[in-house]
Protein backbone atom coordinates (compact mmCIF):
# COMPACT_ATOMS: atom_id res chain seq x y z
CA UNK A 1 0.00 0.00 0.00
CA UNK A 2 1.09 3.57 -0.67
CA UNK A 3 0.68 6.21 1.98
CA UNK A 4 -0.46 9.68 0.99
CA UNK A 5 0.90 12.94 2.41
CA UNK A 6 -2.01 13.12 4.84
CA UNK A 7 -1.85 15.96 7.37
CA UNK A 8 -1.39 13.17 9.91
CA UNK A 9 1.28 11.04 8.25
CA UNK A 10 3.55 11.74 11.25
CA UNK A 11 0.80 11.20 13.83
CA UNK A 12 1.59 8.54 16.48
CA UNK A 13 -1.29 6.48 15.10
CA UNK A 14 0.31 6.50 11.65
CA UNK A 15 3.67 5.49 13.09
CA UNK A 16 2.01 2.60 14.94
CA UNK A 17 0.28 1.40 11.77
CA UNK A 18 3.61 1.35 9.94
CA UNK A 19 5.00 -0.96 12.62
CA UNK A 20 2.14 -3.46 12.95
CA UNK A 21 -1.52 -4.16 12.30
CA UNK A 22 -3.59 -2.38 14.95
CA UNK A 23 -6.67 -3.88 16.57
CA UNK A 24 -9.95 -2.00 16.60
CA UNK A 25 -12.56 -3.13 19.11
CA UNK A 26 -15.78 -4.99 18.29
CA UNK A 27 -19.48 -4.29 18.56
CA UNK A 28 -20.75 -2.21 21.48
CA UNK A 29 -24.39 -3.03 20.72
CA UNK A 30 -23.86 -6.80 20.82
CA UNK A 31 -22.33 -6.59 24.26
CA UNK A 32 -24.81 -4.13 25.73
CA UNK A 33 -27.86 -5.92 24.36
CA UNK A 34 -26.56 -9.17 25.87
CA UNK A 35 -27.01 -7.61 29.31
CA UNK A 36 -30.78 -7.84 28.77
CA UNK A 37 -31.42 -4.52 30.47
CA UNK A 38 -34.96 -3.24 30.98
CA UNK A 39 -36.70 0.07 30.40
CA UNK A 40 -35.70 1.28 33.86
CA UNK A 41 -32.04 0.86 32.95
CA UNK A 42 -32.45 2.74 29.70
CA UNK A 43 -34.48 5.54 31.27
CA UNK A 44 -32.39 5.86 34.42
CA UNK A 45 -32.97 8.84 36.67
CA UNK A 46 -32.49 11.44 33.97
CA UNK A 47 -35.20 10.09 31.66
CA UNK A 48 -37.50 8.58 34.29
CA UNK A 49 -40.38 10.77 33.13
CA UNK A 50 -39.64 10.39 29.42
CA UNK A 51 -42.79 9.19 27.73
CA UNK A 52 -41.28 7.03 24.96
CA UNK A 53 -39.77 3.53 25.21
CA UNK A 54 -35.96 3.64 25.17
CA UNK A 55 -35.06 -0.04 25.38
CA UNK A 56 -32.69 -0.93 22.57
CA UNK A 57 -31.25 2.58 22.33
CA UNK A 58 -27.84 1.48 23.57
CA UNK A 59 -26.32 4.94 23.09
CA UNK A 60 -28.43 6.33 25.92
CA UNK A 61 -26.75 3.91 28.33
CA UNK A 62 -23.75 6.24 28.32
CA UNK A 63 -25.95 8.56 30.40
CA UNK A 64 -28.07 6.08 32.34
CA UNK A 65 -25.72 3.08 32.84
CA UNK A 66 -22.21 4.43 32.20
CA UNK A 67 -20.59 1.60 34.14
CA UNK A 68 -22.01 -0.92 31.65
CA UNK A 69 -20.51 1.01 28.74
CA UNK A 70 -17.17 1.24 30.53
CA UNK A 71 -17.19 -2.50 31.18
CA UNK A 72 -17.56 -3.14 27.43
CA UNK A 73 -14.62 -0.86 26.63
CA UNK A 74 -12.56 -2.54 29.34
CA UNK A 75 -13.32 -6.00 27.97
CA UNK A 76 -12.12 -5.06 24.49
CA UNK A 77 -8.99 -3.38 25.85
CA UNK A 78 -8.21 -6.45 27.92
CA UNK A 79 -8.61 -8.52 24.73
CA UNK A 80 -5.91 -6.42 23.04
CA UNK A 81 -7.70 -3.53 21.34
CA UNK A 82 -5.52 -0.56 20.40
CA UNK A 83 -8.50 1.60 19.41
CA UNK A 84 -11.93 1.70 21.04
CA UNK A 85 -15.02 3.33 19.56
CA UNK A 86 -17.35 5.64 21.44
CA UNK A 87 -20.84 4.32 22.12
CA UNK A 88 -22.39 6.77 19.65
CA UNK A 89 -23.40 4.87 16.52
CA UNK A 90 -26.91 6.41 16.57
CA UNK A 91 -26.11 9.53 18.59
CA UNK A 92 -27.24 12.11 16.05
CA UNK A 93 -30.33 14.29 16.24
CA UNK A 94 -31.71 12.45 13.18
CA UNK A 95 -31.41 8.93 14.60
CA UNK A 96 -32.37 9.87 18.16
CA UNK A 97 -35.63 11.39 16.90
CA UNK A 98 -37.02 7.85 16.95
CA UNK A 99 -36.73 7.94 20.73
CA UNK A 100 -37.59 11.60 21.27
CA UNK A 101 -34.06 12.33 22.55
CA UNK A 102 -32.94 14.89 19.98
CA UNK A 103 -32.08 17.42 22.69
CA UNK A 104 -29.83 14.94 24.51
CA UNK A 105 -27.48 14.40 21.56
CA UNK A 106 -24.68 16.67 22.77
CA UNK A 107 -24.72 15.01 26.18
CA UNK A 108 -24.84 11.52 24.66
CA UNK A 109 -21.72 12.19 22.61
CA UNK A 110 -19.89 14.05 25.33
CA UNK A 111 -20.54 11.38 27.96
CA UNK A 112 -19.64 8.56 25.59
CA UNK A 113 -16.36 10.25 24.67
CA UNK A 114 -15.50 10.83 28.33
CA UNK A 115 -16.18 7.18 29.25
CA UNK A 116 -14.04 5.88 26.41
CA UNK A 117 -11.28 8.40 27.12
CA UNK A 118 -10.84 7.52 30.79
CA UNK A 119 -11.02 3.77 30.08
CA UNK A 120 -8.45 3.97 27.28
CA UNK A 121 -6.16 6.12 29.42
CA UNK A 122 -6.32 3.54 32.20
CA UNK A 123 -4.81 0.95 29.82
CA UNK A 124 -2.39 3.19 27.92
CA UNK A 125 1.36 3.04 28.46
CA UNK A 126 4.16 4.96 26.75
CA UNK A 127 5.03 1.80 24.83
CA UNK A 128 1.42 0.90 24.03
CA UNK A 129 -0.88 3.89 23.57
CA UNK A 130 -4.62 3.41 23.34
CA UNK A 131 -6.72 5.59 21.04
CA UNK A 132 -10.38 6.63 21.14
CA UNK A 133 -12.33 6.86 17.88
CA UNK A 134 -15.35 9.13 18.00
CA UNK A 135 -18.00 7.24 16.04
CA UNK A 136 -20.40 8.91 13.64
CA UNK A 137 -22.94 6.41 12.27
CA UNK A 138 -24.77 6.69 8.95
CA UNK A 139 -28.14 7.76 10.46
CA UNK A 140 -31.38 6.04 9.48
CA UNK A 141 -31.94 8.28 6.44
CA UNK A 142 -30.38 8.34 2.99
CA UNK A 143 -29.76 11.53 1.06
CA UNK A 144 -29.39 10.08 -2.42
CA UNK A 145 -32.08 7.38 -2.61
CA UNK A 146 -35.84 7.77 -2.62
CA UNK A 147 -37.75 5.99 0.17
CA UNK A 148 -40.71 5.74 -2.22
CA UNK A 149 -40.34 3.42 -5.23
CA UNK A 150 -43.21 5.29 -6.92
CA UNK A 151 -41.39 8.64 -6.62
CA UNK A 152 -37.67 8.46 -7.50
CA UNK A 153 -37.22 12.14 -6.70
CA UNK A 154 -38.51 11.89 -3.14
CA UNK A 155 -36.09 12.30 -0.22
CA UNK A 156 -36.61 11.97 3.52
CA UNK A 157 -33.59 14.07 4.50
CA UNK A 158 -31.81 17.13 3.16
CA UNK A 159 -28.07 17.53 2.92
CA UNK A 160 -28.16 20.60 5.15
CA UNK A 161 -29.98 18.68 7.91
CA UNK A 162 -27.33 15.96 7.82
CA UNK A 163 -24.56 18.55 8.03
CA UNK A 164 -26.14 20.17 11.07
CA UNK A 165 -26.71 16.83 12.80
CA UNK A 166 -23.17 15.62 12.19
CA UNK A 167 -21.66 18.94 13.27
CA UNK A 168 -23.52 18.81 16.58
CA UNK A 169 -22.48 15.23 17.33
CA UNK A 170 -18.87 15.66 16.23
CA UNK A 171 -18.38 18.86 18.21
CA UNK A 172 -19.35 17.03 21.41
CA UNK A 173 -17.09 14.09 20.59
CA UNK A 174 -14.14 16.40 20.00
CA UNK A 175 -14.83 18.30 23.22
CA UNK A 176 -14.97 14.95 25.01
CA UNK A 177 -11.40 14.15 24.05
CA UNK A 178 -11.47 11.64 21.19
CA UNK A 179 -8.26 11.07 19.21
CA UNK A 180 -9.80 10.56 15.79
CA UNK A 181 -13.19 10.65 14.10
CA UNK A 182 -14.59 7.42 12.66
CA UNK A 183 -17.25 7.86 10.00
CA UNK A 184 -18.47 4.30 9.65
CA UNK A 185 -20.94 1.99 7.95
CA UNK A 186 -21.29 4.42 5.08
CA UNK A 187 -24.03 3.06 2.82
CA UNK A 188 -24.75 6.38 1.10
CA UNK A 189 -21.72 8.45 0.13
CA UNK A 190 -23.80 11.62 0.04
CA UNK A 191 -24.48 11.16 3.76
CA UNK A 192 -20.74 10.74 4.24
CA UNK A 193 -20.06 13.91 2.30
CA UNK A 194 -22.40 15.78 4.63
CA UNK A 195 -20.40 14.48 7.59
CA UNK A 196 -17.11 15.38 5.94
CA UNK A 197 -18.43 18.88 5.19
CA UNK A 198 -19.46 19.30 8.83
CA UNK A 199 -16.09 18.03 10.07
CA UNK A 200 -14.13 20.35 7.81
CA UNK A 201 -16.17 23.24 9.18
CA UNK A 202 -15.34 22.20 12.74
CA UNK A 203 -11.68 21.58 12.00
CA UNK A 204 -11.31 24.96 10.31
CA UNK A 205 -12.47 26.62 13.52
CA UNK A 206 -10.42 24.52 15.93
CA UNK A 207 -8.27 21.41 16.28
CA UNK A 208 -7.98 19.07 13.29
CA UNK A 209 -8.18 15.34 14.05
CA UNK A 210 -7.32 12.29 11.95
CA UNK A 211 -10.21 10.82 9.96
CA UNK A 212 -11.16 7.18 9.46
CA UNK A 213 -13.85 6.58 6.85
CA UNK A 214 -15.39 3.13 6.50
CA UNK A 215 -17.99 2.13 3.93
CA UNK A 216 -20.23 -0.91 3.85
CA UNK A 217 -20.91 -3.28 0.97
CA UNK A 218 -24.56 -4.28 1.12
CA UNK A 219 -24.79 -7.31 -1.17
CA UNK A 220 -22.91 -9.71 -3.45
CA UNK A 221 -22.74 -7.10 -6.20
CA UNK A 222 -19.88 -5.51 -4.30
CA UNK A 223 -21.48 -2.08 -4.08
CA UNK A 224 -22.70 0.28 -1.40
CA UNK A 225 -26.43 0.88 -1.12
CA UNK A 226 -26.03 4.04 -3.19
CA UNK A 227 -24.35 2.01 -5.92
CA UNK A 228 -20.62 2.57 -5.57
CA UNK A 229 -17.86 0.01 -5.90
CA UNK A 230 -15.06 0.13 -3.28
CA UNK A 231 -12.85 1.93 -5.79
CA UNK A 232 -15.50 4.58 -6.50
CA UNK A 233 -16.08 5.00 -2.77
CA UNK A 234 -12.40 5.81 -2.25
CA UNK A 235 -12.33 8.34 -5.07
CA UNK A 236 -15.41 10.01 -3.58
CA UNK A 237 -13.89 10.57 -0.13
CA UNK A 238 -10.17 10.94 -0.74
CA UNK A 239 -10.48 14.73 -1.02
CA UNK A 240 -10.98 14.76 2.77
CA UNK A 241 -7.52 13.18 3.17
CA UNK A 242 -8.61 10.45 5.58
CA UNK A 243 -5.74 8.82 7.43
CA UNK A 244 -7.60 5.51 7.18
CA UNK A 245 -10.19 4.21 4.74
CA UNK A 246 -11.92 0.86 5.02
CA UNK A 247 -14.95 -1.38 4.85
CA UNK A 248 -17.03 -2.73 7.71
CA UNK A 249 -20.24 -4.51 8.69
CA UNK A 250 -22.47 -6.23 6.13
CA UNK A 251 -21.30 -9.48 4.62
CA UNK A 252 -18.85 -10.90 7.13
CA UNK A 253 -15.10 -11.32 6.78
CA UNK A 254 -15.04 -14.01 4.09
CA UNK A 255 -17.42 -12.28 1.66
CA UNK A 256 -15.87 -8.89 2.38
CA UNK A 257 -12.31 -9.99 1.58
CA UNK A 258 -12.33 -9.36 -2.21
CA UNK A 259 -13.87 -5.93 -1.68
CA UNK A 260 -11.22 -5.02 0.89
CA UNK A 261 -8.62 -6.13 -1.66
CA UNK A 262 -10.19 -3.88 -4.30
CA UNK A 263 -10.13 -0.91 -1.94
CA UNK A 264 -6.56 -1.58 -0.86
CA UNK A 265 -5.57 -1.70 -4.52
CA UNK A 266 -6.46 1.95 -5.09
CA UNK A 267 -6.31 3.68 -1.69
CA UNK A 268 -3.21 5.80 -1.15
CA UNK A 269 -3.53 5.69 2.63
CA UNK A 270 -3.94 3.18 5.47
CA UNK A 271 -6.71 0.59 5.11
CA UNK A 272 -9.00 -1.00 7.70
CA UNK A 273 -11.70 -3.62 7.96
CA UNK A 274 -14.06 -4.54 10.77
CA UNK A 275 -16.57 -7.08 9.46
CA UNK A 276 -19.63 -8.64 11.05
CA UNK A 277 -19.44 -12.08 12.61
CA UNK A 278 -21.00 -13.44 9.42
CA UNK A 279 -24.55 -12.77 8.32
CA UNK A 280 -27.36 -12.70 10.92
CA UNK A 281 -29.45 -15.84 11.31
CA UNK A 282 -33.25 -16.04 11.28
CA UNK A 283 -33.36 -14.86 14.89
CA UNK A 284 -31.09 -11.87 14.34
CA UNK A 285 -28.11 -13.54 16.00
CA UNK A 286 -24.66 -14.25 14.63
CA UNK A 287 -23.38 -17.81 14.35
CA UNK A 288 -19.80 -17.31 13.20
CA UNK A 289 -17.36 -18.46 15.87
CA UNK A 290 -14.31 -16.45 16.96
CA UNK A 291 -12.09 -19.23 15.62
CA UNK A 292 -13.67 -19.16 12.15
CA UNK A 293 -13.61 -15.39 11.99
CA UNK A 294 -9.97 -15.31 13.11
CA UNK A 295 -9.00 -17.71 10.32
CA UNK A 296 -10.80 -15.64 7.70
CA UNK A 297 -9.39 -12.35 8.93
CA UNK A 298 -5.99 -14.03 9.10
CA UNK A 299 -6.13 -14.62 5.36
CA UNK A 300 -6.69 -10.88 4.86
CA UNK A 301 -3.70 -10.10 7.08
CA UNK A 302 -1.46 -12.59 5.28
CA UNK A 303 -2.04 -10.72 2.03
CA UNK A 304 -0.98 -7.46 3.67
CA UNK A 305 -4.22 -5.73 2.75
CA UNK A 306 -5.01 -3.86 5.96
CA UNK A 307 -3.41 -1.83 8.73
CA UNK A 308 -6.34 -2.04 11.17
CA UNK A 309 -8.65 -4.96 11.84
CA UNK A 310 -11.61 -5.19 14.20
CA UNK A 311 -15.16 -6.43 14.48
CA UNK A 312 -18.65 -5.11 13.75
CA UNK A 313 -22.12 -6.58 14.41
CA UNK A 314 -22.12 -9.79 16.42
CA UNK A 315 -18.49 -9.62 17.46
CA UNK A 316 -17.29 -9.83 21.04
CA UNK A 317 -13.94 -9.63 22.87
CA UNK A 318 -13.50 -13.34 22.16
Amino acid sequence: MLFSPSPFHEHPLAHAMRERVLVLDGANGTMLQALDLGEDDYHGTRFAAHGKPLKGNVDVLSLTRPEAVEDVHRAYLEAGADIIQTNTFTATRIAQADYGLEDAVADLNGASAAIARRTADAFATPERPRWVAGTLGPTNRTASISPDVADPGARNIRFEALVQAYREAAAALIAGGVDLILLETVFDTLNAKAALFALEDLFAAGERLPLMVSGTITDASGRTLSGQTPEAFWYSVRHAEPLIVGLNCALGAEALRPHVAALAGVASTFVSTHPNAGLPNAFGGYDETPEHMAATVGAILERGLVNIVGGCCGTTPE
